[in-house]
């Protein structure tokens, strides 16, 4: 419908696609249905690495099938655990940091991110960019528990100091659907 300001998730996107090449490393924080992972892991290639994670085994079966149909399941690390966890398992630094905030689209909508592992899982995630990452929240608010967590996200991300960290939210004015914004968080060199 719109060319250059499409959707939230859209321009995650197109500003993650600077900030990951060939042979970089990411995180999918929220798996879901495996878009973002399938994203990630074409930008970074076969010499690439990424980690997705999701609490929910069937959002990690769809990823994984999302995957192996296109042919870039090999440079993937799936992982059933929470966002909060990824320190866990993730021990290199990465490039880039993905959030998709909510539910599952298609699951059960009662399974949503919450605020209190959401805020551990997004620092934990600004330890392991490198300097120059980056780290995308995408952020819808219209479910039970979603106001809360997007008033606890915001206050932190504008909270992180700007000689560490470059932090914008890009939010459309004048649409009622989901997603209802970005933030994108930039690690200083």
């Amino acid at each position: 419908m719109y060319s250059l300001l499409p959707n939230a998730v859209i321009l995650a996107k197109e500003y993650v696609a600077k900030a990951l090449g060939p042979g970089g490393r990411a995180v999918d924080a929220t798996a879901g249905n495996g878009h973002d992972t399938l994203f990630l892991a074409r930008l970074a290639g076969e010499e690439g690495r990424v980690y997705a994670f999701d609490i929910q085994q069937a959002a990690l079966d769809n990823t994984l099938e999302r995957l192996r149909a296109a042919g870039v399941d090999k440079q993937v690390k799936l992982t059933l655990a929470g966002h909060e966890e990824m320190a866990g398992y993730v021990t290199e630094p990465v490039d880039v940091v993905m959030f998709n905030l909510g539910y599952l689209p298609g699951g059960d909508h009662g399974i949503i991110t919450r605020p209190e592992t959401t805020l551990v899982a997004v620092k934990e995630g600004l330890t392991l960019l490198k300097p120059g990452g980056l780290m995308t929240l995408v952020v819808y608010h219209g479910h039970a528990g979603g106001a809360e967590e997007a008033r606890e996200v915001d206050e932190f991300a504008a909270g992180l100091t700007q000689e560490e960290f470059a932090v914008a939210r890009l939010s459309f004015l004048n649409r009622r659907q989901a997603p209802h914004y970005v933030i994108i968080i930039e690690k200083s060199r």
